[in-house]
């Protein structure tokens, strides 16, 4: 897993908990770097069809739109 664990508890305790297991916090992660593998790869795929060797920002949102959809 790439995120750490305090980062990770502070987005539980913005959502209200008052306390955050080690557990729930590493799920969160694995559940977190899923999506975000899944969104970039979509992302990456739209700037080689655009003909772009550059991720751009517009491809990582169009990416989330385009798998919000499925």
């Amino acid at each position: 897993m790439e995120f750490t664990l305090q980062p990770l508890r502070k987005i539980f305790k913005r959502a209200g908990a008052k306390r955050v297991g080690d557990r729930a916090a590493i799920e969160l992660g694995a559940v977190l770097e899923k999506r975000a593998k899944t969104i970039l790869e979509e992302a990456k795929h739209l700037s080689e069809h655009s003909g772009r060797r550059t991720v751009m920002r517009k491809d990582v949102k169009m990416a989330k739109k385009n798998l919000d959809k499925l």
